[in-house]
């Protein structure tokens, strides 16, 4: 694979620094960027580079630019929060908490539903794919690179499995979700739970042909995710309860 060119790299790395900034709440909405001559020169990086991260931000709803007032820090409800780069300048640092539980909602919205379909709709392929994933996300579990991959490919098959082009069209999406928030917990030693059996419920049920235990067995996956992302089963804490039940 060819490595991008240095002129290439420079915007991004730009775009990142100030994306980052943007989503974890450094800058706010309504700060005013430096203009392109001083943000250019204390970065000591090209008017071009720096005019390209710009535009970067622009696409992805985080910037506006408008002649004479400057480039502007949008608010919220303008980003495009399923954009894989947001996603990862989102999680790059502890994401706010209110957008970690929309995130979650979100897939809850989506991947239940969509393991529904895939249980009346799958290919052998795609079932075959989906087990070829969790054999590697059972080998390298996923701590390793390798495991989050196979488990951003489970995630996608599914989708894909869905046999519809709406649901498809978010798995791009849906795959950096569920990327980011499994390297979250991992960076942040919250990936204590071994996560491979509830993939397992989910992929025997759509190989059974059982739409609601593929429901089931989804929404059961997104809400122990959940639960390990925002540290809300806290075993160590309530020893006591549990010996009561």
């Amino acid at each position: 694979m060819e490595q991008p060119s240095p002129t290439i790299r420079i915007p991004l790395k730009i775009a990142n620094d100030i994306g980052a900034k943007i989503v974890t709440g450094r800058l706010k909405p309504g700060t005013i960027l430096d203009g392109e001559i001083e943000a250019s020169g204390e970065r000591n990086v090209s008017r071009s580079a720096y005019r390209e991260a710009v535009r970067i931000l622009i696409a992805k709803g985080l910037v506006l630019s408008r002649p004479k007032t400057g480039t502007r820090v949008t608010e919220l409800g303008n980003w495009h929060l399923l954009d894989p780069d947001v996603l990862s300048w989102m999680f790059a640092q502890e994401p706010p908490r209110h957008l970690l539980v929309s995130l979650f909602e979100l897939r809850k919205l989506v991947e239940p539903e969509a393991a529904a379909l895939a249980a009346e709709r799958r290919t052998l392929a795609q079932l075959n794919q989906m087990g070829n994933a969790l054999e590697v996300m059972a080998g390298e579990t996923l701590k390793t690179a390798k495991g989050r991959h196979a488990d951003q490919v489970f995630h996608a098959t599914l989708l894909s499995a869905s046999n519809n082009p709406f649901l498809v069209s978010l798995s791009s999406s849906v795959t950096a979700a569920v990327a980011w928030s499994t390297a979250f917990k991992q960076r942040t030693e919250r990936l204590r739970r071994d996560a491979v059996p509830d993939h397992v419920s989910v992929y025997e049920a759509i190989a059974a042909r059982n739409p609601g235990a593929a429901r089931a067995a989804m929404i059961e996956l997104i809400d122990l995710a959940f639960s390990d992302a925002t540290q809300l089963r806290r075993r160590a804490k309530s020893p006591t309860r549990r010996r009561r039940r």
